[in-house]
């Protein structure tokens, strides 16, 4: 007779309607904060989710998709996004691209009208020609919820693959969900899944690697954001071997920045490029080398370089690599550590070298900075150790914010890494919701933070422990100093400011001002003090200029140089 082993039962879970579901599934995964804008279309999963969790209703679909982007970065985990049909799923397209570019875990739940009418193009109220086809273009995937059956299992797979796994990236995952779906009792079947045993990845490509990385005396790494979940593998990997850790903005605070062997975010600075040519080999690790991190890819690498990138077809993309590893960060240091262990310490003059290096490389910016280095400092100095710094793209970020102040863990240097204006405030107060007991400062320029200037009513709404620092200058101040340092007129860059201090009086918000490097210390201790929302305006206009006028590192073609064809 042959024993046949059954199969694992399954069980029925229902729940109230789509809402309830929805719920159930963040739980599940850690979600306790939901960000989004109400309507006739997500009705049943706003009023669920305010129920059993927490729904932050802020004032725009795109700033929507930025405090869950913000969120996941800070907690580490998922973030979650309500938006409703045609254009409100169009107003959050732009920061799905954001969350795309950054591989943010972000779900993003949009509606659907009925689904009676779907596809019929009669003028269904927010009915929208190929919503699915537009999230698909801005999202890691898209999908749309076509039965009863299916929603549960559509809801979790995506939740899974927004927050990505062994060998695979996370990214922002959107649902669009019919209305009259989302109103009915859900059923969920749930069958057992077998555990498989973990398989060891396969590391082709290591060995080349290692004999490459054995053989170096003056090496150098440049980390990007696929280490963000490796940080003690790679401090071991340069405390053992005597690596100079050069980081890209998104590589901030793996290894917390005031370790003696992490240089940071200079690689494309003078200092940053003379350490560079006196490397022998560079090894690069989850870094897509952006083109405002690498002189425009004129940056000159060392002799030997050799890569470690999750995705296969980063490797040698960008410069041209002697060896390469498809794999996870956290799947290959250990390995490397272990064999430079075995091969001996670099000298000690190389380590000394890249200590020096790092001191020179910030004396150097702070000439440039001026007093505007006294923010910096002042700001570092007001916050506990573990502070998140969301940054708007704006003069303080791309100069001090994103290179001197010093960040000690990935999960608090959040910033729009597609490099689009306006999100810094949306992030910022997601992060906040996120770490509700330690301070969130927002990084915003007067022009940025108007782009999306209702959210400062989702702030004095919902009252989070957020400093909310306005760099005041009338305008779009990056691009009025390159058209400054072109000599050409200004066009389109001085904008009309509101009275911030009205402003925050208006909205109840306390308010301070910030007009000399002198009362940088003070105030910025005492609003972080506050453990509470604070607009503090830097009134650059009283503060002053930097001495070396901050333009960002972007070519601009010499016309009397450009050749006919």
């Amino acid at each position: 007779m042959t024993n046949l082993t059954a199969a694992p039962a399954a069980d029925v879970v229902t729940y109230a309607d789509g809402g309830a579901l929805l719920v159930s599934v963040l739980r599940e995964v850690g979600v306790d904060t939901v960000f989004g804008v109400i309507s006739v279309h997500n009705l049943p999963l706003v009023e669920a989710v305010s129920r059993e969790l927490r729904f932050v209703p802020v004032r725009h679909e795109a700033s929507a998709v930025n405090a869950a982007d913000g969120y996941a970065r800070a907690t580490g985990g998922l973030g979650c996004a309500l938006t409703s049909t045609g254009t409100g799923a169009g107003n959050a397209a732009g920061s799905l691209i954001e969350s795309l570019s950054s591989a943010t875990s972000v779900l993003h739940v949009t509606g659907q009208v009925e689904s009676a009418y779907l596809g019929s193009g009669r003028g269904f109220i927010h009915e929208t020609k190929d919503q699915l086809g537009m999230l698909r273009a801005v999202s890691l995937d898209a999908v749309s919820v076509p039965s009863l059956d299916d929603s549960a299992g559509i809801l979790r797979a995506a939740a899974d693959r927004a927050l990505g796994g062994p060998g695979r990236a996370g990214g922002p995952v959107s649902v669009e969900w019919p209305i009259d779906l989302q109103y009915l009792p859900q059923r969920e079947v749930v069958t057992p899944v077998p555990e498989v045993p973990a398989v060891s990845p396969t590391l082709a490509g290591l060995d080349a690697l290692i004999e490459l990385v054995a053989a170096a005396e003056r090496p150098l790494i440049w980390a990007g954001g696929g280490v963000a979940g490796a940080g003690t593998a790679l401090t071991e990997l340069i405390e053992t071997w005597g690596a100079g850790l050069l980081t890209s903005n998104s590589g901030r605070g793996a290894v917390p920045e005031d370790h003696p062997l992490v240089v940071g975010n200079y690689g494309a600075t003078p200092g940053g490029g003379e350490l560079l040519a006196e490397a022998d080999l560079l090894l690069s690790i989850g870094t897509h080398f952006r083109s405002n991190e690498t002189r425009d890819y004129d940056l000159v690498l060392p002799a030997v370089h050799v890569q470690v990138d999750l995705d296969p077809a980063a490797l040698g993309r960008v410069f041209p690599i002697a060896a390469g590893v498809a794999a996870d960060a956290r799947d290959v240091l250990p390995t490397i550590t272990a064999a430079v262990r075995e091969r001996g310490d670099v000298s000690q003059e190389w380590r000394a070298r890249v200590t020096r290096a790092r001191e020179d490389v910030r004396a150097t910016q702070r000439e440039g900075l001026g007093d505007h280095a006294v923010l910096a400092d002042a700001l570092r100095s007001a916050l506990p150790r573990r502070s998140v710094l969301a940054r708007d793209v704006t003069i303080a970020s791309s100069s001090w914010g994103n290179r001197l102040f010093e960040i000690y863990d990935p999960r608090d240097n959040v910033f729009p890494r597609g490099g689009g204006i306006g999100q810094g405030l949306g992030m910022g107060l997601g992060a906040a919701m996120g770490r509700p007991d330690e301070p969130t400062v927002v990084i915003a320029g007067d022009g940025g933070l108007a782009v999306h200037l209702g959210e400062l009513l989702t702030l004095a709404q919902e009252r989070p422990w957020l400093v909310l620092l306005v760099f005041n200058d009338g305008g779009y101040g990056v691009l009025r100093n390159m058209q400054e340092a072109r000599g050409v007129d200004r066009a389109g860059v001085d904008l009309t400011t509101p009275d911030f201090a009205g402003l925050a009086g208006a909205l109840g918000l306390p308010y301070q001002r910030i007009g000399t490097a002198a009362e940088a210390a003070t105030e910025l201790g005492r609003a972080v003090a506050r453990r509470g929302p604070v607009l503090v305006e830097v009134d650059l206009e009283s503060f002053g200029p930097m001495p070396r006028p901050f333009t960002p590192p972007v070519k601009v073609p010499d016309p009397t140089t450009r050749r006919s064809s």
